[in-house]
């Protein structure tokens, strides 16, 4: 799941950083789960430029976020339509952790326990 939290985190950064925000002020984070794949989606209100890659320098103070979406994703890219921007990112399932619905704790064993005094 590392990887995905990753690349999510980069793509929401350059949208804050570069683009305008969806109508109502938003940015849209979306997500798919298949078989064997993780798609993300982050959406925007464009900015202008469009997003690509740039091969940096190490050294270089930034601008390697979609260096890394490129090297943990299996593929990513840009649509734009009338409303903005989006930029997706696909990554392997395995590499993501396991994204299968965990059944949620009952509400009586949420709450902390008394302790013993």
């Amino acid at each position: 799941m590392g990887d995905a939290i990753l690349v999510v985190s980069e793509l929401l950064s350059n949208a804050i950083k570069y683009a305008r925000p969806l109508h109502g002020a938003r940015v849209r984070v979306s997500w798919a789960v298949h078989e064997e794949t993780l798609e993300v989606a982050i959406a925007d209100g464009g900015g202008p430029t469009r997003p690509h890659q740039i091969k940096h320098s190490v050294s270089a103070p930034g601008g390697r976020g979609l260096d890394i979406v490129e090297r943990l994703s299996r593929g990513w890219g840009v649509h734009d339509d009338e409303q903005g921007t989006t930029v997706w990112a696909v990554l392997p399932a395995a590499a993501s952790g396991n994204l299968q619905r965990r059944p949620r704790r009952s509400p009586a064993r949420a709450q902390a326990r008394p302790s013993a005094g």
